[in-house]
């Protein structure tokens, strides 16, 4: 099947409940009945059977409670290939930030930038730049110029990508409306590793390491190098999927070991703004959306690599897509929601 028919697919799957963002925060997922999963599985392999009529869909995981409710990988793609999780990987960043304000690296949300990046402002600044705080940075209001779209290229093109984004003319207050930018999270990163002295891998890998089935591979870095916050990072859809448990676990291992706070968690899944994509709420590098009547919390990167959450129900889905292939413009990220509606729906029933 070809993009131009995608939408008539999607049809075919549940249809998506009428939504609205929420105002709320979400609660880590809370303890839940027992679910009849063998009476689950086999409707949900129906529905992940359905799914292969979307063409650039590579992989979905789903799992209730942390059991498994059903797995498919499509054509030559597999649970355990690595793939480019795009800007999902924003949302690891924002966990990065979490553990770092919680180990005293950072002091909170409304620190403000200058005072570890100083340094990389331009020849007298525009003073709005010392009103942007970390806060900012992760709900894509700095009011900077945005450094994703058309101004990506020249972005990654430039020779330093932290002064480039800092020299970028302000469309927005700080704290304005949201203007997404991978510079934003690119920010964060230089951040991380400017506070703690140690590049952000190794920070994600001694932070995140103790997570079962967690790791990132291949990870691009800019000229100066530092990891890129928010883009270009490799993990497997079952280390994705294991990214997402944790935060559906408020934020413990499975035996219990504590690695993000429950009160980040929390913080992150609180909208801060809209999305200026599709209207859906944002908080820190998450999206928030209504789906069936629930609340979901849910990554995003480009070409369909998605995160959901659904604390009330105790689901964490992934699903990975062709990481060339645009998802928002054709109607591939609506007929991935359509999909995960129906995965709730099939759920709660």
């Amino acid at each position: 099947m070809n993009r131009r028919t995608l939408l008539a697919a999607a049809a075919a799957l549940p249809l998506v409940s009428a939504s609205r963002t929420f105002a709320q925060s979400a609660e880590p997922t809370a303890a839940l009945p027992p679910a009849d999963l063998d009476a689950l599985r086999p409707r949900i392999a129906t529905l992940l059977e359905d799914a292969r009529r979307l063409d650039t869909l590579e992989t979905v995981i789903v799992t209730r409670n942390g059991e498994a409710l059903g797995e498919r990988a499509y054509g030559t793609s597999s649970l355990d290939g690595s793939t480019n999780i795009k800007s999902a990987s924003k949302c690891v960043v924002s966990a990065l930030v979490g553990i770092a304000i919680d180990k005293g690296l950072l002091d909170d949300v409304d620190q403000k930038i200058e005072t570890v990046l100083r340094s990389e402002f331009p020849n007298n600044p525009d003073p709005r730049l010392s009103q942007i705080t970390i806060g900012h940075l992760l709900s894509m209001r700095a009011g900077l110029d945005r450094m994703s779209g058309p101004n990506y290229g020249r972005w990654v093109a430039s020779r330093n990508w932290t002064r480039f984004a800092l020299a970028a003319d302000f469309i927005d207050e700080p704290g304005g409306g949201m203007l997404y930018s991978t510079a934003s999270t690119h920010l964060l990163s230089v951040i991380l590793t400017k506070v703690s002295g140690k590049p952000t891998l190794a920070l994600a890998r001694d932070w995140l390491g103790p997570l079962k089935g967690f790791r990132i591979g291949a990870w691009d870095r800019d000229p100066q190098g530092y990891y890129l916050g928010g883009n270009q990072m490799a993990m497997t859809p079952r280390s994705l999927h294991a990214f997402g448990e944790l935060y559906r676990r408020g934020g413990v291992t499975e035996d219990g070991t504590r690695l993000v706070s429950e009160a980040w968690i929390r913080e992150s899944w609180i909208r801060r703004t809209n999305s200026v994509f599709n209207g859906d709420g944002y908080g820190y590098a998450w999206f928030l959306k209504e789906m069936a009547g629930e609340q979901v919390n849910y990554a995003w990167g480009y070409g369909g690599q998605m995160l959901y959450i659904t604390p009330s129900l105790g689901l964490t889905v992934a699903m990975t897509s062709n990481e060339a292939a645009p998802s928002a413009r054709t109607g591939y990220r609506d007929a991935l929601h359509t999909l995960m509606t129906g995965i709730i729906e099939t759920v709660r029933t």
